[in-house]
């Protein structure tokens, strides 16, 4: 018997890991209900679902081309067209501690970067809107030159790198702030 994907067969649980779990189809042939596929809700342990010798109705969900075969249980039950799977009933997330990226990780305070959209604290000097250079692809008096452009960004990076500098040598502080 050929085992096409789609098919809906009987089998034998014959193994159980973290993972999922192994189902001996007929001939021998064996396959792998991974535990994402075994039920509807969440599973935490296979073993709360599934006992080796088991015997289980399986839908075949893929096939490999080195032989091996995916296989679900909760793709056996028939469900209405339209009707959602039941809710989750996965545990909630729990905070790790501070430092895990949980809580004030878009906060702009600490560690820099981030959202700070505060006048101080570093960054990129701020334009006024409307102000400064012509938006990218409309220049102000016809179309400026290579060596035009070329200019206005050696301009614009000398005057970053200054700032940049400013800012660092400022957060030093004490000893050796100023180097010559």
């Amino acid at each position: 018997m050929a085992i096409e994907v789609g098919t809906k067969l009987e089998g034998k649980v014959t193994g159980i890991t973290h993972f999922g779990a192994f189902v001996d189809l007929s001939g021998g042939v064996t396959g792998l209900v991974h535990i994402s596929e075994i039920a509807d809700n969440y599973v935490k342990d296979v073993n709360d679902h599934l006992k080796i010798g088991d015997v289980v109705t399986v839908k075949v969900i893929n096939v490999d081309k080195d032989g091996k075969i995916g296989l679900s249980i909760k793709q056996t039950v028939d469900r209405p067209a339209g009707s959602a799977p039941a809710p989750s009933s996965r545990p909630p997330r729990q905070d790790r501690g501070p430092g895990s990226g949980g809580g004030e990780r878009f906060s702009g305070g600490g560690g820099g970067g981030g959202f700070n959209r505060g006048g101080s604290g570093g960054g990129r000097p701020s334009r006024p809107p409307g102000g400064g250079k012509p938006a990218f692809g409309k220049p102000a008096f016809g179309k400026p030159s290579f060596d035009d452009k070329l200019s206005r960004f050696l301009k614009d990076s000398e005057e970053r790198i200054s700032s940049i500098k400013k800012n660092t040598e400022s957060k030093r502080g004490g000893r050796g702030a100023k180097r010559s």
